[in-house]
């Protein structure tokens, strides 16, 4: 599994040389195989036989997990192009259909309701911050995927918190909240204002 971590580390790496650099190359090359480091990380760390660190009896929350991060894979490959928006659309379906498995395979490890209601509640008035501050730059045909999206990682979080109050495993709760913190990373630069400085701090929170 080292060498898999340290696949993704080098390749991110790369990435971000890339980006700065403005070679879409190279981030056609870094990027896929950043991410193709994490499936090969999942998987070596049991993912496909149940035996992943919080996986059930039965292996379906790394099964779910490895779900979430093939989804992934395609939704960084979609997101990959920059003047192509129904690419761009399929990269957003991809990675909300990877955070349903996400949520799915942490809702699979049971789920402590107090906890769960309370980071409800407390998600409400920072949901409604970013929706307010994303709305003024959506064009309209965005408007209803972007708030869907946020909908569902905000689930992600809420089930991410379950989780951990039932079971413990925190690094499931680091992995959400880095993974939700990307995610504003590419809404600002998508959205709001395009430049290296999202990708700089986005790009190593999602890897």
């Amino acid at each position: 599994m080292t060498f898999f971590i340290l696949l993704t580390l080098v390749a991110l790496a790369a990435l971000l040389m890339a980006e700065y650099a403005g070679s879409r190359r190279g981030v056609w090359i870094a990027k896929p195989l950043a991410s193709t480091g994490f499936l090969a990380v999942a998987i070596a760390a049991g993912a496909l036989d149940g035996s992943a660190e919080g996986g059930g009896p039965d292996g379906r929350y790394g099964l779910l997990v490895l779900l979430g991060l093939v989804l992934s894979w395609w939704g960084d490959v979609f997101l990959i192009p920059d003047d192509r928006p129904r690419i761009f659309q399929a990269g957003i379906a991809s990675f909300l259909l990877g955070h349903v498995a996400y949520v799915v395979a942490f809702a699979s490890l049971g789920l402590q309701p107090l906890a769960a209601v309370v980071t409800t509640l407390i998600l409400i008035a920072p949901v409604l911050k970013i929706l307010r501050w994303l709305r003024p730059h959506l064009p309209p045909d965005m408007t209803i995927p972007v708030y869907a999206y946020i909908v569902v990682i905000t689930c992600m979080i809420i089930c991410a918190v379950g989780a951990v109050a039932n079971v413990g495993r925190p690094m499931i709760l680091l992995g959400a909240l880095m993974f939700y913190v990307s995610d504003l990373a590419v809404a600002r630069d998508r959205f709001v204002a395009t430049g290296f400085d999202n990708r700089i701090w986005g790009l190593p929170l999602y890897y």
